[in-house]
């Protein structure tokens, strides 16, 4: 920490932060000195880290235009949406139908303070204080319930959310809460970070250095394989391609897919419920 640098006083910018460190990854503004060092070290193990995070980004723009534009999605909630950057939820949902409803959602106080500032509320988007390992919680929230129609199909984002849910915390349960919550037609919109096990172990190795440095610096980070990824999705159906590397999910370039390995190491994909 330089200084010079000043935060509200709820945040705590001696200690790093998960979203403020992706918010530099992709290039975003919001982030302090302890974050930078972090990402640092990140990048150290994982050189493409921020290629990756971009990807991520990516992977969001298209799950949620695919969900408005092709599955017929109005209304979304957006669990441990991070800090916001360009081509949030809300626009891209919006700039398809302005009257989609997104309702965002996180636990980490530097998070509410920049999107209540960045984003505001409006009668199409709202933000809320919530913690993923309490789904309950999140829709009896009375905001949640007059704003979101349970009836109807709802499109549910947990991206980079249930790789920070240790083993111990049972994340199989927190999906299904998530999945059990929504209506027939609803989607589940989820990434992960994976470790590619014996099937690329020079790729298992930097996973596992990566999740020790997530832990070391967070307290959170599960590299986890891909069939305990995709167990997340229970009996949602997998739409086509799957869970597949984040750069290989309906890539918006003919060629885009054709990336390095390094993709493989974050992964994701959506399914619906019948």
């Amino acid at each position: 920490m330089t200084d010079d640098e000043v935060a509200p006083p709820e945040i705590d910018i001696t200690k790093p932060s998960v979203a403020r460190v992706y918010n530099f990854m992709i290039g975003g503004k919001d982030h302090y000195t302890v974050d930078r060092a972090v990402a640092e070290a990140i990048v150290e193990v994982e050189p493409n880290a921020p290629t990756e995070a971009r990807a991520h980004r990516a992977f969001l723009g298209r799950v949620v235009r695919y969900m408005v534009s092709e599955a017929g999605i109005r209304q979304f909630i957006d669990v441990g949406s991070g800090i916001p950057t360009a081509e949030n939820t809300h626009e891209i949902a919006q700039l398809i139908d302005p009257a989609a409803r997104v309702v965002y959602v996180d636990n980490d106080p530097v998070v509410i303070v920049h999107a209540k500032a960045l984003i505001g509320e409006t009668n199409t988007t709202h933000i809320i204080k919530g913690d993923a390992r309490k789904p309950a919680a999140i829709f009896d929230d009375p905001l949640v319930r007059n704003f979101i129609d349970f009836s109807q199909p709802v499109g549910m984002l947990l991206l980079s959310i249930l790789h920070h849910v240790a083993d111990d915390e049972d994340p199989g349960a927190i999906a299904r809460a998530f999945r059990n919550a929504v209506a027939p037609g609803s989607y589940l919109a989820l990434s992960h970070f994976c470790n590619p096990g014996a099937a690329n172990p020079k790729e298992s190795e930097i996973a596992v250095e990566s999740e020790r440095l997530f832990t070391q610096n967070f307290g959170t980070g599960r590299w986890r394989t891909t069939e305990e990824i995709t167990a997340f999705f229970g009996d949602f159906r997998l739409v086509s391609p799957g869970l597949v590397p984040l750069a290989l999910w309906r890539p918006d370039k003919p060629r885009e897919g054709e990336m390095p390995g390094f993709f493989h190491r974050f992964v994701g994909g959506i399914a619906v419920k019948e």
